[in-house]
């Protein structure tokens, strides 16, 4: 196989970084997504009550050591079994999913540019700038649709952990993005640049 080319697409909250996962795939398909969010460490004794009991937007949250051994895997064209997370009960599934190499790795997440070691695993580093309160609005619809949130318990995590978070650890990181897109998926004219350059880099 040739060399594998690792993206890292990183942004706050409901920036909008799987719209550009789903953009990219709408015409480059051959490639392996990884999200980081999959590599949350457990935390099962959160509920909606005391959800702020586990910081999910500190970087020590994620089990990077794990994350790190799967690039190097990929990268050098091996397999791996991925983890999977339960993000109603916070804790990661008992099974896991075998991904094979590819020419193409994705990974997106909010810390992805956040440790050296992996920066200096990606071939192109995409930050998704996107205001704030678009992003709460993005975020409060995701989790009461589907982690079975309340509004005040979304609430109180955004004041209390999200927002300190993305200042102090996430946007900092954009320093070390090659491209910056506002908007996200909805920025046609950044897509526009960007997608003849994924195809480029897949082939």
């Amino acid at each position: 196989m040739k060399e594998v080319k690792i993206i890292g697409i990183t942004g706050g909250s409901g920036s909008g970084k799987s719209t550009i996962v789903r953009k990219i795939s709408e015409v480059c398909s051959d490639f392996v997504f990884i999200p980081q969010d999959n590599y949350y460490r457990s935390a099962s004794y959160i509920s909606n009550e005391n959800i702020t009991a586990f910081n999910f937007d500190h970087p020590d949250a994620f089990d990077m050591e794990l994350l790190y051994k799967h690039l190097c895997l990929l990268k050098e064209g091996k397999p791996i079994n991925m983890p999977l997370y339960d993000f109603v009960h916070h804790r990661r599934k008992e099974e896991s999913v075998l991904v094979e190499p590819k020419p193409l790795v994705i990974i997106e997440g909010l810390m992805v540019l956040y440790e050296q070691k992996v920066r200096d695993l990606l071939d192109l580093k995409l930050y998704v700038d996107t205001p704030d309160d678009i992003r709460f609005i993005r975020r409060l619809k995701r989790d009461i649709a589907e982690r079975g949130r309340t509004v005040e318990s979304v609430c109180n995590q955004y004041l209390e952990v999200v927002r300190p978070g993305h200042f102090n650890f996430i946007e900092p990181t954009k320093v070390f993005a090659d491209i910056i897109i506002p908007e996200g998926g909805y920025n046609e004219n950044a897509l526009s640049v960007l997608i003849p350059f994924m195809k480029e880099l897949s082939r």
